[in-house]
């Protein structure tokens, strides 16, 4: 039997805390499925397509990455799941407060998903104080973002925020 893993986010943009968390659950399942959430309702820097495509670009050539699929949904991330054959679901989790809402939602999926686990993984020491939002206010007031994001994702929020008002 495979172990197939999804890993959900907004991923607004993807970060290095994001990506650690990526390699580490690609060495753990047979396939891990990076699904970028879209939401019409978000006012989101980067369209789902931009997201996908700068995940993409992250990993293009990592050895560690070979059974990583990226794609996008919409709706209830359990459906989902079943859809992909995903019985894992991946959860980041950098410091309690995150744990208190994901705790929430892993049994709210539990309850809709029986046969659909989460695992909770906690990024690297360095990412822990990682956020997108803490890199889209580094990005807005054109701060230094070498540490927080890879260097394809510094330069598109560069160019997303150059315009600024």
């Amino acid at each position: 039997m495979l172990h197939i893993a999804l890993y959900p986010g907004s991923f607004d943009p993807i970060t290095n805390g994001h990506l650690d968390i990526l390699e580490r659950a690609s060495n753990l399942f047979d396939k891990v499925y990076v699904t970028v959430a879209v939401n019409k309702q978000k006012n989101s820097v980067f369209t789902g397509d931009e997201r996908e495509a700068l995940i993409r670009e992250c990993i293009e050539g990592k050895e560690w990455a070979d059974n990583v699929e990226i794609n996008q949904f919409t709706g209830l991330l359990v459906n989902h799941a079943k859809k992909l054959n995903a019985n894992t679901l991946i959860r980041g989790v950098r410091q309690i407060s995150d744990f208190e809402y994901e705790f929430r939602m892993a049994l709210t999926n539990k309850r809709l998903q029986p046969d659909v686990d989460t695992i909770f993984l906690m990024p690297d020491e360095e990412f822990t104080f990682i956020s997108a939002s803490l890199v889209k206010e580094i990005a807005y007031w054109d701060g230094d973002l070498s540490s927080f994001v890879p260097p394809i994702v510094e330069k598109a929020l560069k160019e997303k925020f150059s315009s600024k008002p």
